[in-house]
């Protein structure tokens, strides 16, 4: 392999982001490789043994499925679940996100138009505004919404029933949820990340829908460079597929995805850039913690939320970073990846950075 063609692909993939596939191409591809049903969805599995008898008691029973709400990492199938929920009910599913229902009038729209044993989901349920939140009491409980009309000395309320409906919320911020909203769900599923030879079975799946020959190794590799987390699996396949046609015959070996892998900036641990720079940042501007996430967060040019949502959880998982009551600190595993020693940091080194 030249060194011309690295170069190539090295300013194409500069700004890689392996969470980021919600754009063009990428997202119809997402929606082919989702699974339809329980039976093809790998991993979670004691989350999909409970659903698969929540789902045949209320068929059974011919009522709607009790309220389920997901919450976990980005990337792990809440959405997926969502979309499997309502296939196999055999209703139909509305998708909303808890940003986009800012008046109550919108949530009164949404649930009106149900179906009898519907699904309505809502993504980012914890960024429901409270005035909406409120109204979605009844609903969840009762099936009705109170709505006022008018304003001032004529204003009365008027009760809307609904048909009942299941109500399906994911969230990547659990400890946002009010405790009122959390206790309406009657079925709560804590996504976990996922193991690397889940995530091998994953991808050989998804390279078969794509029509994509991959060996083993290959495969494993890119399992292994995932983070726990399948989004970011097929994701990878995908820029990995690009290489390979590009590069080879098509045909994804173990030396071709280490190479694709390597120009995408994605470690052996499965951490890129982004990871890479917080873990030097908080070793070498801060001597190792503690710090604050929010100080983290401008050091490294990231929102504290996307830091605190996306990138944290995996570090502290892998054992990079351990949360303190005084903020972050970079753990003996940080300083060993980053091939640094505790206690002997140069803070002037440029190359650091």
């Amino acid at each position: 392999m030249s060194i011309f063609v690295y170069n190539y692909f090295d300013d194409a993939m500069a700004d890689f982001d392996p969470r980021n596939i919600n754009e063009g191409k990428d997202k119809e591809l997402d929606g082919i490789i989702r699974p339809q049903d329980l039976q093809d969805f790998t991993g979670q599995d004691k989350i999909v043994a409970n659903l698969k008898i929540f789902v045949a008691a209320a068929k059974m029973r011919g009522e709607s499925l009790d309220h389920v709400l997901f919450h976990g990492p980005p990337g792990l199938g809440k959405t997926t679940l969502a979309h499997i929920i309502a296939n196999e009910l055999g209703v139909n599913m509305k998708v909303t996100s808890g940003p986009i229902l800012d008046k109550p009038g919108d949530l009164a729209g949404l649930l009106t138009s149900l179906e009898e044993g519907d699904v309505l989901f809502i993504d980012e349920i914890h960024r429901l505004s409270p005035v909406v939140e409120e109204y979605l009491y009844s609903a969840m409980e009762d099936f009705v919404i109170d709505i006022m009309i008018d304003k001032g000395p004529g204003a009365r309320s008027v009760r809307i029933s609904l048909n009942p409906f299941t109500l399906v919320g994911a969230t990547t911020r659990s400890g946002l949820l009010t405790s009122p909203l959390r206790a309406r769900f009657g079925i709560t599923c804590a996504m976990e990340y996922y193991d690397t030879m889940t995530l091998v079975n994953i991808v050989k799946r998804s390279a078969n829908i794509l029509k994509v020959s991959i060996d083993q190794d290959a495969a494993y590799e890119i399992a292994l460079r995932s983070r726990g987390t399948p989004r970011i699996a097929n994701s990878l396949l995908r820029r990995v597929r690009d290489f390979a046609q590009v590069m080879g015959n098509g045909n994804v070996d173990l030396q071709i995805a280490r190479y694709a892998l390597d120009a995408l900036n994605i470690d052996k641990r499965g951490l890129d850039a982004i990871d890479n720079k917080i873990l030097k940042t908080i070793i070498t501007k801060f001597k190792g913690g503690p710090v604050g996430a929010n100080t983290i967060a401008t050091a490294v040019g990231e929102d504290q939320g996307t830091l605190e949502e996306v990138y944290e959880p995996f570090l502290i998982k892998e054992g990079f970073i351990m949360r303190t009551p005084r903020g972050r600190e970079a753990t003996e595993l940080a300083y060993r990846h980053l091939g640094l020693e505790k206690g002997n940091i140069n803070m002037d080194d440029p190359t650091l950075f």
